[in-house]
């Protein structure tokens, strides 16, 4: 039997791609193995948000042929589909495999062994792609949570950011192709799943509406109304699977959240309390120079929904420090604003110059030592914040969906997630299994990262 390796870069949509090429691969025969193992196979599922991910995917190749040079190197993802011609120079590589590819992974393998060990590009022009390439995953690796793949592409155009290029223009899943796998996924033992995309807000529009040729989607252009729409459907119909008992929603547009989109949530109970909204600068004109689309006033506004819609959810963000002509007084209004919006969680990340966007040309470029200042500044306003909201639990007693044993202060615990994503600690006299769906009151923290639990 024939031994593949697969090794993932970048994001969830990334990481359920690469899993989707997994399940694949087995079903066509081939056992797979662990990256570090020799193998006939080697797919690396690359990104490139930013040039030190460029650099990195790069890497992974290389290193691949090195642990057998006769195996068979595929690269896939973003990396490939902006940087082709550069890949094909490339002696580690074997098969390039651009996005919207990834589903036909069993018949490029076949055609580069029939052909001798030709060089293989398949490689689509993503911008003019208006097919949503239906990746299935039905058996993933862990048994208690599960991304779900809903959406491809991005007309957002931010100013910083290479993944409209890298991914192409909006494409939405079917929803009846959406409910099916996570059927398959409830029936497989799954009790929550992930709703996930390149820009989940966007799902549905490409049902009716299309992009004008090069330019950007008019998801600004739609009516508040009309804003959420198709995915709030999508959310109705993924809930009327049984065995799914909780939704969880990936990254979401800020200007998505209005009272309606919020109301339709709370109805729902499988929905989780937990959104991710990216922030990436609360001063407006930074705001402005990322072509980000709304003001910190319309983001603040769209916690605010939130927060009256459900009682003390869980939300998190994204800032860039450091983007081109932050100045001193544009970082402390930052500063100032996500501690007033006082997030669960932050992700902090330095703005990275990335070769073909339009912020890589700008002016004012921040030096290094500048955007680490920033980025220990932020980091440590957010290591309090989510403390504190943490410790805003204690005493509630919250649903925990149990997923492993953990070592904590030389106690074995079984730990879980919370509605919220908070991590909880319970005691194991044995009886608890991975899995689960209990109750508890939260009582302490038993550390910075985790609340501890009594089942009632």
């Amino acid at each position: 039997m024939p031994k593949a390796a697969l090794h993932n870069l970048g994001c969830k949509v990334n990481a359920y791609e690469t899993e989707a090429m997994e399940q694949l691969l087995r079903e066509g025969g081939y056992e797979i193995v662990p990256f570090d193992q020799k193998a006939d196979v080697y797919v690396i599922n690359t990104c490139s948000v930013t040039n030190i991910a460029d650099r990195k995917s790069r890497q992974m190749l290389h290193r691949a042929k090195k642990l057998n040079p006769d195996a068979i190197v595929a690269a896939a993802g973003c990396y490939v589909q902006v940087a082709a011609d550069q890949l094909k120079a490339d002696p580690a590589v074997d098969i390039l495999i651009g996005n919207n590819q990834k589903g036909q992974l069993l018949q490029i393998l076949k055609e580069f062994q029939e052909s001798g060990g030709e060089e293989a590009c398949h490689v689509l022009d993503i911008a003019h792609e208006g097919s949503y390439e239906n990746l299935r995953l039905e058996s993933p690796g862990e048994k208690t949570r599960a991304f779900l793949k809903v959406q491809d592409g991005c007309n957002q155009f931010c100013s910083y950011c290479i993944i409209p290029y890298a991914r192409g223009r909006v494409r939405s899943r079917k929803i009846q192709d959406v409910v099916h796998e996570a059927a398959k996924l409830g029936k497989a033992g799954y009790q929550e799943v992930v709703l996930t995309g390149i820009h989940l807000s966007s799902y549905g529009l490409d049902f009716e509406r299309k992009a004008p040729e090069g330019g950007q989607e008019d998801y600004q252009a739609l009516g508040k109304e009309g804003r959420g729409s198709f995915l709030l459907e999508l959310i109705r119909q993924v809930s009327q699977v049984e065995e799914i008992r909780r939704i969880r929603l990936g990254s979401l547009e800020p200007r998505i959240v209005t009272p309606e989109f919020a109301g339709a949530l709370a109805a729902n109970p499988k929905i989780c309390p937990h959104f991710h909204l990216s922030l990436q600068s609360g001063c407006d004109g930074v705001l402005k120079r990322m072509n980000r689309h709304y003001t910190a006033r319309e983001y603040e506004e769209g916690c605010k929904i939130l927060r009256d819609a459900f009682e003390n959810p869980a939300i998190t963000t994204d800032v860039i420090v450091g983007f081109p002509g932050e100045s001193e007084e544009e970082f402390e209004i930052t500063q100032r604003f996500v501690e007033h919006i006082h997030f669960y969680e932050m992700h902090v990340f330095k703005y990275s110059r990335r070769a073909g966007t339009r912020a890589a040309l700008m002016a004012g470029q921040i030096p290094e030592a500048v955007k680490g200042e920033r980025s220990d500044r932020l980091l440590e306003l957010e290591k309090n914040m989510s403390l504190q909201y943490r410790k805003s639990l204690l005493g509630t007693v919250q649903e925990i969906l149990l997923e492993e044993e953990k070592t904590i202060g030389g106690k074995t615990w079984m730990t879980g997630y919370t509605r919220q994503y908070v991590r909880a600690a319970l005691e194991n006299d044995g009886g608890l299994k991975p899995g689960q769906i209990l109750k508890a009151r939260l009582t302490a923290m038993l550390d910075d990262e985790t609340v501890l639990g009594n089942i009632i």
